[in-house]
């Protein structure tokens, strides 16, 4: 399991001020309010950061960093991540799963035969939808749907799928 989860991007500057514009990658924006610290992945390094303020913009969330006060200091992080802590991430509810764990677990039918590996989550509307490598080097689709997606075991990192007619 990875010990950071990331909850945004940051896209831009903000003003002259330090603060920036963030794309945020959790499905809860409102996580931005309670947040207390969060790790800024620089690419050779990870900066520890203290929001100071938190607005919301379009899709966009505006944060302001205590270590920061002026758009020359932050100009630099675009295009940079934004992570937390395990420990400060969102309470899951039931049958609900970080996208991160998921990556990189083994999908297996209901027979038990090896079908492949989860490359990817694609966010729709309606339902997730599970991009696949299978054995073959081919891509599947599958929805994450209770008829399709019957089991996920991320302690033995393994998806039990049942391959509904018509998604081969």
């Amino acid at each position: 399991m990875e010990k950071y989860l990331q909850v945004g991007v940051i896209s831009s500057t903000h003003g002259i001020k330090g603060e920036v514009k963030v794309f945020p990658t959790t499905d809860d924006v409102n996580r931005f309010k309670k947040l207390k610290e969060v790790q800024l992945d620089t690419g050779k390094e990870k900066i520890l950061l203290h929001p100071e303020s938190v607005k919301f913009f379009k899709q966009f969330v505006i944060l302001k960093f205590k270590e920061f006060n002026s758009i020359n200091d932050v100009e630099a992080y675009k295009g940079k991540s934004l992570y937390v802590d395990r420990e400060h991430a969102v309470r899951l509810r039931k049958d609900e799963y970080f996208i991160a764990d998921l990556i990189g677990l083994s999908v297996v039918t209901e027979e038990g035969d090896a079908f492949g590996l989860m490359k990817d989550v694609m966010q729709t509307g309606a339902n997730d939808v599970y991009v696949v490598e299978r054995t073959n080097g081919e891509e599947v689709l599958l929805p994450a749907i209770k008829e399709c997606v019957k089991e996920i075991d991320i302690e033995n990192g393994k998806i039990t799928v049942h391959i509904m007619d018509g998604l081969l």
